[in-house]
């Protein structure tokens, strides 16, 4: 019966290959210890394709459809199966295992790389659609604001060469305009109605 939407022995294959590739990856130092997190499931899975086949005595469902397979003993023994057989095709087939940890890295660095160009547009968005934060803040990467430092510049031009000059990765820099008011002379209410105090 074709199990469309997966089930049981589908979780058991996908934490065994999970579970090997870093295994394997720590081992021949693909991954190195304390520095690296683990390849995430998806990471491993980018691009695969597998048929798992299990027979049952007495095979149970998931809703009427027969579309996912519920046993609860065939994750446990397809993942048992797929660690002892996966782990020694690594062991005798270290080339293919390589391109698969390159893979499955090259897959991690791209998903990374698509979660800060994300996170990067949502700020950027922020900024723009009028948080409060001023529209030419060139903001910095780190979010903690312990860390992270604000220096407030006089003029476009000043702000350009800030700019050059910064750690981009703590340093945010917002120029503001020059001498935009003298408010030690001006009255409050023409203080208040500046659009730069503002």
């Amino acid at each position: 019966i074709n199990t469309a939407e997966g089930g049981t022995h589908e979780e058991g294959f996908r934490a065994a290959l999970t579970s090997i590739v870093n295994r394997y990856a720590r081992e021949q130092k693909f991954l190195k210890e304390g520095k690296d997190d683990n390849l995430s499931g998806e990471d491993v899975r980018e691009g695969l394709t597998a048929i798992i086949s299990v027979k049952l005595s007495d095979p149970q469902f998931e809703g009427q459809t027969k579309t996912k397979l519920g046993n609860t003993e065939a994750k446990s023994f397809v993942q048992k199966a797929c660690n002892d057989h996966l782990r020694d095709w690594f062991e005798r087939n270290p080339g293919e295992a390589k391109d698969i940890i390159n893979k499955s890295l090259q897959a991690s660095r791209a998903r990374i790389a698509a979660r800060q160009a994300r996170d990067l547009t949502r700020r950027k968005s922020l900024l723009e659609a009028g948080s409060g934060l001023p529209g030419k803040l060139a903001d910095c990467q780190w979010n903690d604001p312990e860390k992270c430092e604000l220096f407030i510049v006089e003029g476009d031009s000043a702000g350009g060469s800030a700019k050059g000059g910064r750690d981009s990765r703590f340093q945010a820099i917002l120029p503001i305009r020059g001498k935009i008011l003298n408010v030690e002379k001006a009255r409050i209410d023409k203080v208040l109605k500046n659009n730069e105090v503002q």
